[in-house]
């Protein structure tokens, strides 16, 4: 696809995402904190703009996800509602803008919706199917995250696979149901072995699963996008795939990042799985 047919493509809706899911395309999504890289993703045809609360790490230095705040979160949705045109926009609900209560959650969806969201995510299983189901009847468009959920990463003890056990496979198995049984439409499943969630998506047909080193066998895949340019500085984890590494612009890798997504050829279980 050439930056002329992107930038005049439809934009992407929530039922066009569903038409994909249902045809086996699979979907793409990057994260973008500025105009200016969201304007670049957009026209290189990625479906989905995460704008996630990793703009902690990537953009304000932070060690964590933790310290990002709403109005963190407003500002950025706001700036790359600005560069987009045509992908859908994810907006992440910072940690403590949802966890008190149902109400706090729909204050923080109505922030990050006028600022340019047209869905919002929200980490963890549990107690938070009620608020999904609270968030989707109110009609906020809802995608769960499931797995390492990195505003939990203290009580995770850190940054590690999830789901390696039966009874740690069968807890998400049983979040996953519930957050869609909730409304979710779509749940990001990060640092999780492929068969579970493989398991994940096949317990939960309609749902679109998003993968982020869960293998190959969700509805899509996610990736920070200074990590697959390789702007991140130190250690990157084993799921990402270094696009400019191949040669050409930033622009070209993400070209190259949306078409192995699209044929299957990224992740490949033998190199990013678990």
């Amino acid at each position: 696809m050439t930056a002329a047919v992107s930038a005049v493509r439809k934009p992407v809706t929530l039922h066009r995402l569903r038409e994909m899911h249902a045809q086996g395309d699979k979907i793409t999504m990057l994260t973008a904190y500025d105009a200016t890289f969201a304007r670049l993703v957009d026209e290189a045809g990625v479906d989905c703009i995460l704008v996630g609360d990793s703009l902690g790490m990537i953009v304000q230095g932070h060690g964590s996800t933790i310290p990002v705040s709403l109005e963190d979160m407003v500002y950025h949705t706001r700036c790359v509602a600005r560069g987009n045109r045509s992908a859908w926009i994810v907006g992440d609900l910072p940690f403590g803008s949802y966890q008190e209560s149902r109400e706090e959650a729909l204050r923080a969806c109505v922030a990050l919706m006028q600022a340019g969201a047209h869905m919002v995510k929200l980490e963890g299983g549990g107690w938070t199917a009620e608020t999904v189901h609270f968030l989707t009847e109110r009609g906020v468009p809802v995608c769960a995250h499931l797995g390492l959920t990195p505003q939990s990463v203290h009580a995770l003890g850190g940054y590690r696979i999830q789901g390696r056990d039966e009874a740690g496979a069968a807890t998400l198995r049983k979040h996953a149901t519930e957050l869609a049984q909730a409304g979710a439409a779509m749940m990001v499943l990060e640092l999780m072995p492929s068969a579970v969630a493989a398991q994940v998506q096949a317990d939960n047909p309609g749902m679109m699963t998003i993968g982020i080193g869960a293998g190959s066998q969700t509805a899509g895949q996610v990736l920070v996008l200074h990590d697959m340019l390789n702007i991140t500085r130190g250690k990157l984890p084993r799921f990402v795939r270094n696009f400019a590494a191949e040669g050409g612009s930033a622009d070209d890798a993400i070209r190259r990042y949306v078409a192995a997504v699209k044929d299957g050829s990224f992740p490949d279980e033998a190199v990013h799985a678990y």
